[in-house]
């Protein structure tokens, strides 16, 4: 080896620049040296550059083969998506040393590419730029799955430029651009770029290794949007298994609330109790109510909104009793909807199978009271029986009452006839269902209805007749008035009091409604004197102590003679100057006298109506007096 090549191998073996490699033969040539001489070093400084070349270039493609395989290592250990992009531009902006990297995106609805993400990008509008297929450098890569390269964008005319595009790329600045598809098969998704903003050359091993990158790209956006699709298939699957438990939840919250509801109806139970079974299952609270609430375009059998609840009617043979109010549940799915829905038919059902029992037992009452006033040479013992099994009051004196609907506007109506009829039937349901709550009997008769009830502990006959009344009209809504006979003691015993007790019933009734005080109730007791014309027991003594009884008492104990002064005072027509001339007393003592007995009966003594009442019960005081003595 010679002295010279020894000296290129020293500089091969230190990685020398290549300008170090002229050194050796200048030096040579400035000693000197021969012609042959000179061309040995020169020959010898070419092959030293050539191999100093080659292992360059062996340099370079074991670093970007070993760049590449870490990218694509990198690349696989992403997930996310915009993880993914992200790494692929930073990467390919890193292993071709550009100032800009970016990557597009092809939109399969708009027919163009846009822009995803940017490394190194400084413009706004670049950053969010759209290209049409065929429209500047990247619109051309993405229409051909071609790599493409330009050292000058603004002067290459193979490309169809655009004022948008031109204006993005020009408010970037870039110059040199290398454009590189990304492909899934034959399929371009997208385009990969390395952009300077000077003038560049790109070489062909650079254009070959960013395809290569972007094959590896390729291949990671696609398995990332696969995790990404798997990743919603499963929370799809998860949402449906959700939905699948929650269903078969329902399923068996309705199964459980049908075995619920069949054991109800076959043990008897009420309405209440389906609406507690219901309530249970649904998680709300639901309430029978007699009206039914919500709009009217829900269908008969069917649930539906009303405000935040939910009604289901609750009807047969296009008959309203009332709804199902589901309370307290915002969302209902169908088969929690179908669920209420089936509790509605069921209590349908439960109440027509109420009310046919109800009816029957009506009938039975009906008969068993019809059987008093009709028949009351009926055995007793049988009559007792048959009142025994309606669960009636058989020991406690009872009170016989007649009732009748009476309207302001009667005789008005159009169909009388229709009206009246109606009118009976809603006032024998009242009054029935008003008997059984009470052990007592009820019947239509004449018109009206007729009633025999036990008397309360401490309860008279008026005080009897006047909660009838209320209670009729409020649950007809109309006003019922009610006349009521004295009590019968032991009508079941003694059936043969109840017809006359009904025709004084029937009196007061006739008396109440020619007083004008219909929509009340009264016993002869309430009617003053007329009360004697109408009761058959003729109660003086109960008269006379309802109407000047105080005074009787007063006298009584104070020794005083108020009664001989009221005497007096109606004798001559109330006039105090008089009646101090017939009691031989100072006015003034008669003023007090009058003022005292107005303190016992009341302001309103001395009004016409309650005169004539003190005035009869005057005389038969004075009658029954005289009779005892």
């Amino acid at each position: 080896m010679t002295h010279e090549q020894a000296v290129y191998l020293e500089l091969l073996a230190r990685g020398a620049a290549t300008e170090a490699y002229d050194r050796p033969v200048l030096l040579a040539r400035a000693g000197g040296a021969g012609s042959e001489e000179l061309a040995g070093l020169e020959q010898a400084k070419q092959l030293a550059l050539r191999v100093r070349a080659e292992l360059e270039g062996r340099r370079r493609r074991e670093a970007e083969l070993s760049a590449l395989f870490e990218t694509a290592h990198d690349l696989a250990g992403l997930r996310d998506l915009d993880d993914v992009l992200r790494a692929i531009v930073q990467r390919a902006r890193s292993l071709l040393g550009t100032e800009v990297a970016y990557l597009s995106l092809n939109d399969p609805v708009r027919g163009d590419t846009y822009m995803r993400v940017t490394e190194g990008s400084v413009s706004a509008r670049f950053q969010q730029v759209r290209l049409g297929m065929g429209e500047g450098l990247g619109g051309l890569v993405a229409q051909t799955s071609r790599p493409y390269v330009t050292d000058d964008y603004f002067r290459d005319e193979r490309f169809q430029h655009t004022e948008s595009i031109d204006s993005a790329v020009g408010d970037e600045g870039l110059v040199a651009i290398l454009g590189v598809p990304l492909t899934l098969g034959s399929q371009v998704i997208g385009v990969l770029f390395a952009a300077d903003r000077r003038a560049r050359v790109f070489e062909r091993e650079q254009v070959a290794l960013l395809g290569s990158f972007a094959a590896h790209a390729a291949v990671a956006i696609d398995t990332a949007n696969l995790l990404a699709e798997t990743r919603s298939a499963l929370a799809e699957l998860e949402r449906a298994n959700d939905i699948i438990r929650e269903h078969s939840g329902v399923i068996e919250r309705a199964s459980e609330v049908h075995d619920r509801l069949t054991e109800l109806v076959l043990r008897g139970g009420g309405v209440h109790d389906v609406a507690a079974a219901v309530s249970e299952v649904l998680g709300g609270a639901v309430e029978f109510v007699e009206e039914r609430p919500g709009p009217a375009t829900i269908p008969e059998g069917h649930a539906g909104r009303d405000g935040d609840d939910w009604v289901a009617a609750v009807s047969a043979g296009g008959e309203t009793f009332g709804a199902l109010v589901l309370r307290e549940r915002p969302d209902l799915d169908p088969v929690d909807l179908r669920t209420l829905e089936r509790a509605a038919l069921v209590t349908s059902l439960l109440l027509l199978a109420r009310r046919s029992a109800g009816e029957a037992e009506q009938r039975v009452r009906g008969e068993l009271l019809d059987d008093l006033l009709d028949a009351p040479d009926r055995d007793p013992g049988l009559l007792r029986e048959r009142a025994a099994r309606l669960r009636a009051d058989t020991d406690a004196p009872h009170v016989v009452l007649a009732a009748r609907i009476d309207r302001a506007d009667a005789g008005l109506e159009a169909d009388t006839g229709g009206r009246e009829s109606a009118d009976r039937q809603r006032l024998r349901s009242a009054a029935s269902h008003l008997a059984a709550t009470r052990h007592g009997l009820a019947s239509a008769r004449e018109g009206g209805t007729v009633l025999l009830l036990p008397l309360g502990p401490g309860e008279s006959a008026a005080e009897l007749a006047r909660q009838t009344a209320k209670h009729l009209g409020g649950a007809l809504h109309e006003p019922v008035t009610v006349g009521a006979s004295a009590p019968v003691t032991a009508p079941l015993a003694h059936p043969e009091r109840v017809g006359p007790a009904y025709e004084e019933a029937r009196r007061c009734l006739d008396a109440l409604r020619l007083l004008h005080r219909q929509g009340e109730g009264a016993a002869a007791e309430d009617l003053g004197f007329l009360g004697l014309l109408l009761a058959d027991t003729r109660d003086i003594e109960g008269f006379v102590e309802r109407t000047i009884g105080q005074v009787v008492a007063y006298d009584r104990r104070r020794g005083t003679d108020l009664v001989r002064t009221m005497d007096a005072y109606f004798a001559s027509g109330m006039s105090p100057a008089r009646t101090k001339d017939d009691l031989h007393v100072h006015v003034n003592t008669v003023a007090q006298r009058v003022e005292r007995i107005g303190r016992l009966l009341g302001p309103d003594w001395q009004s016409p109506a309650r005169s004539l009442e003190i005035q009869l019960a005057l005389r038969l005081h004075a009658l029954s007096s005289a009779v005892i003595r």
